[in-house]
């Protein structure tokens, strides 16, 4: 990679990467979903950097969270094996004493069997996180030593059932053993494994001296993965944690975004009284693209939902979005009916899979670059039909 790699100012690097997603979002606009699909996965692996991700690209969510506990090294692997072309591993919160841990969120309640632990009973608490009061058990209260004795458990078996079957079986992950694993991955699959964490909450870290940002450079500088071509893309919810990380690394950057009325908790914190609906008008996504390479939308922010549940209008978001250079990596697609738009449901048991295929279709058509989902085999499938139709 040599000198090519090394750090640049904002708007440097701001085109080196923009030049990058172009492979993914922006040379191919004008392309059928075929085209697109073909011309992006044509250009291979590894010095292509993101332009050697197919388009539409399938995200393992949490994994394949579908199918195994969450952020477990049984749900990272299963995600690779069911041809996932990069794994959500890491939603990265910290310990007590300074190490980032892979949890859907910092209560660990209801993804691990810390309540099965009477040594730990006395560390339930309530606190509020980003405005809410929440009860439970948070990973700042545990050293690293402490949370290794947990292990990971199903966190929705009303919904995944099946899943329960193997609670208790993995621990929880360490970011830094996650970029292990990524090496060890890409090594025995001979083709560059891509990763995709998130810094959870860093507003509320940051207050309390764990701040993530710095962390995540630190491990990614250790471990040579800080590069505009380095196979991972890091993303948030908070806005100012990806221009923090702007400034720290060159990895593609992505600004995650909640439904249209909704806050980011660093603009409540800082008094911007901006919503998303604000960060999603063409002047919004134009500030985004000064500091990040894509966005993350709710698929509601793609196409509308009528009060029934069922898909409304296509909004704009996607044109939009890639006229000011950014990719859209929306979330989230899962199997079953509670999660499907209405009109993709059968039946009606909660554990029940739907039309999914159909819904992915959907969404595709709208030129999203890729798409979250808990399903990778049914995302690549569905891909496959998009491709060929």
């Amino acid at each position: 990679m040599g000198s090519q790699d090394a750090h640049t100012d904002g708007t440097g690097r701001r085109a080196l990467l923009g030049a990058a997603m172009l492979g993914a979002g922006g040379a191919v606009l004008g392309l059928s979903g075929t085209a697109r699909a073909a011309t992006a996965g044509s250009a291979g692996h590894g010095e292509g950097g993101l332009r050697s991700l197919p388009v539409p690209t399938v995200i393992g969510h949490r994994g394949a969270s579908g199918y195994r506990p969450e952020h477990t090294f049984g749900s990272y692997q299963l995600a690779l094996d069911l041809g996932a072309d990069i794994v959500e591993a890491g939603d990265l919160v910290p310990t007590r004493d300074g190490h980032l841990v892979c949890r859907h969120e910092p209560e660990i309640g209801g993804t691990t069997d810390v309540a099965d632990h009477k040594e730990f009973a006395d560390r339930r608490t309530t606190k509020v996180l980003d405005g809410v009061s929440t009860t439970g058990w948070f990973t700042e209260d545990f050293t690293l030593a402490e949370l290794k004795t947990l292990r990971a458990i199903e966190r929705i078996p009303a919904n995944r059932p099946h899943n329960t079957l193997y609670n208790g079986r993995w621990e929880i992950p360490t970011f830094e053993e996650v970029l292990k694993w990524q090496d060890e991955q890409t090594r025995r699959r001979g083709k560059q494994v891509w990763i995709y964490p998130e810094t959870k909450h860093p507003t509320y870290f940051r207050k309390l001296g764990l701040g993530l940002e710095e962390r995540v450079a630190k491990l990614l500088h250790k471990h040579g993965k800080d590069r505009r071509n380095s196979p991972v893309i890091l993303q948030s919810f908070e806005p100012t944690s990806i221009q923090r990380l702007n400034k720290l690394v060159d990895n593609p950057l992505v600004v995650l975004l909640s439904a249209a009325n909704t806050r980011p908790f660093d603009f409540v914190e800082n008094g911007d009284p901006r919503t998303v609906a604000d960060l999603i008008t063409p002047k919004g996504l134009r500030e985004i693209a000064g500091y990040a390479q894509g966005i993350g939308p709710t698929l509601d922010l793609v196409v509308t939902k009528k009060a029934d549940g069922s898909l409304d209008q296509e909004t704009t978001l996607v044109a939009d979005a890639h006229r000011v250079g950014l990719i859209l990596h929306p979330y989230t697609m899962r199997n079953e009916n509670p999660f499907l738009p209405a009109e993709y449901r059968k039946g009606t048991d909660a554990d029940a899979y739907g039309d999914a295929f159909g819904a992915f279709q959907r969404y595709f058509a709208t030129g999203i670059d890729g798409v979250f989902t808990d399903n990778p085999d049914t995302g690549v499938l569905a891909r496959q039909d998009f491709v060929n139709r």
